[in-house]
């Protein structure tokens, strides 16, 4: 497992992380029932504390992506497919939200940001 941080996100350490495993399990890179690294581990090799990553990991168990076995560690939850595109349906609205602020502030009407979509389509940005 990959995981790389960066000081100058803006997000924090532990969303980070979040994050990066929750895309990891998304694409099939971790797949169902694989073990993770145990917090200490992680949080070692990242030279992070322990509650940044059991923040991570908790998160991760109730958004549904992990399930933990006391004991026994945490492992990556069999997706289910509709809750995967509900999760990125919300972040999308996320990130159009700020997009739709920042274009009305600028002039920029619906037609344009539809526009730039289709062209960031097309040139492969997306």
């Amino acid at each position: 497992m990959k995981i790389i941080i960066s000081n100058d996100s803006g997000l924090p350490i532990y969303e980070q992380i979040k994050n990066q495993i929750k895309a990891q399990i998304v694409v099939g890179e971790l797949k169902a029932d694989e073990d993770l690294p145990g917090m200490r581990t992680l949080a070692s090799d990242l030279k992070v504390s322990v509650i940044t990553t059991k923040r991570a990991y908790n998160d991760l168990e109730q958004e549904g992506y992990i399930y933990s076995m006391p004991g026994k560690g945490s492992f990556v939850k069999k997706l289910n497919e509709e809750v995967v595109r509900e999760n990125a349906l919300s972040e999308i609205e996320k990130y159009f939200t700020d997009a739709m602020t920042v274009a009305k502030a600028a002039g920029i009407d619906i037609e344009e940001l539809q526009e730039i979509l289709k062209t960031l389509d097309e040139v492969g940005e997306v």
